[in-house]
């Protein structure tokens, strides 16, 4: 796959029944001439937990990377617990679906708190999840915390509240994904925050690299293709390089404009 494998996010390539629809994700990763995948196993806004694939054998046993990505609705740090432990048991079910498929991890949102909680109290409800989690032996596979755009009472929107999640979950061995449209929508520095976040979890195991139709700080999570947000170009490559790790675009528009970014990067880092 080379230094940098590139995926894209793609829709489950099934029929409502569950039946392989026009090859599915490995044919449009063919098609887009894609190193990997990225996708759900079930609603995103939905509590349904995931139907086994008709293609998981070959998800699993092929060369195309498979990253999947949990449900939007999930929030394990909330204090809602008609939220909160829905979540915590839909996560595993989620992490064992993905496991299954082979997929390299599974990305998660950070969640919030509701505005009048302490914040703190997410951040433990996040360690319960990964402590409650180890006591039965662990989750299938990696999860891959990815930060989120807005939300004052977010856990993984500002990388002090980032430094303040890792040290309640850094110890279970959690990943971290870095989305590039939400740290721009969150006012990070592009050009340090791959080192920013090294320094505080040590790792990025993965990057969205997505751009944004809104200027910097504006906490708006609009996704641009490649080349044409207002995020450079040339800062989102950078950004690739300097995290040296997979890539997943989540970027509007059809397969051929995909294929179009995918040889852009490949250019881009010489490779």
């Amino acid at each position: 796959m080379g230094t940098h494998p590139i995926g894209v996010h793609v829709g489950p390539g099934l029929t409502e029944d569950g039946q392989l629809l026009d090859g599915g994700p490995l044919s449009l990763a063919a098609e887009m001439d894609a190193d990997g995948v990225q996708v759900f196993l079930a609603d995103p806004q939905g509590w349904t937990a995931p139907a086994p694939r008709p293609d998981a054998e070959a998800l699993r046993t092929g060369e195309v990377m498979v990253v999947v990505h949990a449900p939007y609705v999930l929030n394990v740090a909330t204090t809602n617990n008609r939220i909160r432990i829905p979540s915590r048991k839909l996560l595993d079910k989620h992490a064992q679906a993905a496991a299954a498929v082979g997929a390299r991890g599974m990305v998660v949102h950070g969640g919030h708190v509701l505005a009048k909680d302490d914040p703190g109290v997410g951040f433990d409800n996040w360690r319960k999840t990964f402590a409650r989690q180890a006591e039965q032996g662990g989750f299938a596979l990696p999860l891959l915390i990815e930060n989120t755009a807005g939300g004052g009472n977010a856990m993984a929107r500002d990388l002090e509240a980032i430094a303040r999640l890792w040290e309640a979950v850094g110890e279970f061995g959690a990943g971290f994904v870095l989305d590039t449209c939400h740290a721009w929508a969150a006012g990070w520095d592009l050009t340090t925050a791959v080192d920013d976040v090294r320094a505080i979890t040590g790792r990025v195991d993965l990057v969205h690299l997505n751009n944004s139709r809104d200027p910097a700080g504006s906490s708006r999570d609009r996704h641009a293709p490649l080349t044409e947000g207002e995020i450079p170009a040339e800062l989102l490559v950078e950004v690739v390089r300097a995290a040296d790790c997979p890539v997943i675009l989540e970027t509007p528009g059809d397969a051929a404009a995909h294929a179009e970014e995918i040889q852009f990067l490949r250019a881009a880092l010489g490779g």
